[in-house]
């Protein structure tokens, strides 16, 4: 089961340190203190991701890939099922974006989640 699937998206998410998964914007949001990290549609059309501007320049340049309708420019990427990028690819990056989320929480946040 490829992780465009709603339920395997959910498992992956719940792996990582801290997250939460919540029902919002017709998505399952994944969020590490309270801030969104990583979304996929209900359909399990599209995950998208908060990621860094070298990994922007480079995934947008991909079939499939492109900018994050609704989320800043530039650091956020939406990925359509069927996309030119491997299940573990996109795990890597979507643990990634997880990081770069967790990493702007305030020390004492972090430190109350485990991070």
């Amino acid at each position: 089961m490829g992780l465009h699937s709603v339920k395997a998206f959910t498992k992956f998410v719940a792996g990582l340190p801290a997250a939460t998964i919540v029902a919002q914007w017709e998505s399952q949001v994944a969020k590490v203190g309270g801030k969104v990290f990583a979304l996929c549609g209900e359909d399990g059309s599209h995950i998208s991701f908060k990621v860094s501007e070298m990994s922007f320049e480079g995934l947008t340049g991909l079939e499939g890939v492109g900018q994050a309708p609704y989320f800043a420019k530039r650091q956020w990427v939406s990925v359509a099922k069927g996309a030119a990028l491997s299940d573990a690819d996109l795990k890597a990056y979507i643990a990634q974006s997880h990081r770069i989320v967790a990493d702007k929480l305030t020390r004492k946040l972090r430190t109350e989640l485990g991070l």
